[in-house]
């Protein structure tokens, strides 16, 4: 693999690192804080807009520090990178710690709740691509 695609799997993978390990802790006060008094839906969509901002700001970081191209396929692989590597981690918590049947995960994504979490996914996948060059942080070293 030359450097430039070994960047963006690099890219994609910190980036679905960074914002997987925020989504947990933030997922454990949406389900022990939230759901109770406001139902799935509720606190899906109260958590929801604070991912995509970390999102945001973890893709611009990202980019940044990995000197991702603004070019439209290396982005769009570092998103496929970052989304893939979410799927993967969404099921095998779903499956192995949680001992969840696969056909009931795949079910949980048609309902209300679950299309609000797969369209947040999405365009945390999407992420990368739509990010413009000049919304970088200062602070990212640019």
């Amino acid at each position: 693999m030359d450097k430039h695609r070994t960047r963006v799997v690099g890219a994609g993978a910190t980036y679905f690192a960074v914002v997987f390990a925020a989504g947990f802790a933030l997922g454990t006060v949406r389900v022990l804080l939230l759901v109770p008094p406001l139902g799935e839906v509720v606190a899906g969509l109260i958590e929801l807009p604070v991912m995509l901002g970390i999102s945001w700001i973890a893709c611009a970081k990202v980019v940044a520090r990995f000197q991702v191209p603004s070019r439209v396929v290396p982005r769009l692989a570092m998103g496929a990178v970052a989304f893939g590597l979410l799927m993967l981690a969404e099921v095998m918590l779903s499956v192995a710690l949680f001992g969840r049947p696969m056909n009931d995960f795949v079910q949980g994504l048609t309902t209300l709740h679950g299309m609000i979490g797969l369209g947040g996914q999405v365009l945390f996948g999407l992420m990368p691509v739509v990010l413009d060059r000049t919304s970088t942080p200062k602070s990212c070293g640019r």
